[in-house]
């Protein structure tokens, strides 16, 4: 049996290792190439290193596996479907163009589970350095509160104190979110995708509603937290928020990256106004948090 294009991308995005930009790569030269998936996983891990430029650990994984590449695969791509879960990889023409643009190298693949209309309305996020204090997490949710009364769909995490606090706002209104994983979309959900990812959520609804939200993963689906994958769900948060609110940076850290970064994408940024060391943000367009 043949493997469509789309199938062979997933394979490849579902490896360790594997980032949006060798995706690309692999299927961009196969089909100058003309050369089939199955052809591909024959190659040696010296001709993988040679034509396509991928590292020595994902080649020689991918030369050892084989065609087992493609077997675990379709077993993933099973159970996604019977789920109702939707994945995209960066070669697709429905990958979001607003994290190709923000992130210089975004996730090979990304799972979605929900609402995905969600992803061509106007968005927020607010977002904060830890260990900011009770006062930071009071700021986060007026703060959300502000962008969902005016219509705005809220963009966050699950798995920090912070990104729980903007979290649960949507639900105390019946506004819809998007949450962006760190980890794969059934240790996140449940085996049944139906749980809500954190506890405090599940005070407002127990059971998670794909209907109105939309969850977001750049992880295998069934992976836990790994790596990196915490610094990959913060750059996919702001690459998703048409404008990000920070209440609290942290000099050096993270999320002055992220500022930084959302700034010379052209993005909205506003920060708070008590802090001095935020000048040189300032400086660079970021607007004051009335």
């Amino acid at each position: 049996m043949s493997v469509s294009r789309r199938s062979f991308a997933l394979a490849l995005a579902l490896q360790p290792g594997v980032g949006g930009k060798t995706v690309s790569r692999v299927l961009a030269r196969n089909d100058l190439l003309g050369i089939a998936p199955e052809e591909f996983l024959g190659l040696s891990s010296e001709a993988l290193r040679e034509e396509y430029r991928i590292p020595k650990a994902v080649a020689e994984r991918l030369a050892s596996k084989g065609r087992a590449v493609l077997e675990e695969s379709w077993e993933m791509e099973q159970r996604l479907n019977r789920h109702g879960v939707a994945w995209v990889c960066l070669a697709d023409v429905h990958y979001p163009r607003q994290i190709e643009s923000f992130d210089p190298d975004p996730p090979g693949a990304l799972f979605l589970y929900g609402n995905t209309q969600l992803l061509s309305v106007r968005t927020f996020a607010v977002m904060a350095s830890r260990g900011g204090g009770p006062g930071v997490l009071d700021r986060i949710e007026l703060l959300t509160q502000e962008g969902v009364l005016a219509s705005e769909v809220a963009v966050s995490g699950h798995d920090r104190p912070e990104y729980q606090r903007a979290a649960v706002v949507p639900l105390r209104w019946g506004a819809p979110r998007i949450l962006v994983l760190d980890r794969g979309l059934f240790p996140a959900l449940g085996e049944d995708l139906e749980q809500e990812p954190f506890a405090g959520a599940r005070l407002w609804r127990y059971r998670f509603d794909p209907q109105t939200d939309l969850v977001v993963s750049p992880v295998k689906p069934t992976a836990g937290l790994v790596g990196v994958s915490n610094q990959v769900r913060d750059r996919l948060i702001a690459a998703l928020a048409g404008r990000i609110d920070f209440a609290h940076i942290a000099a050096g850290g993270n999320m002055e990256r992220i500022a930084r970064a959302a700034l010379q994408a052209g993005k909205p940024v506003r920060l708070p106004g008590d802090d001095p060391t935020l000048a040189p943000l300032r400086q660079l367009g970021a607007e004051t948090i009335p």
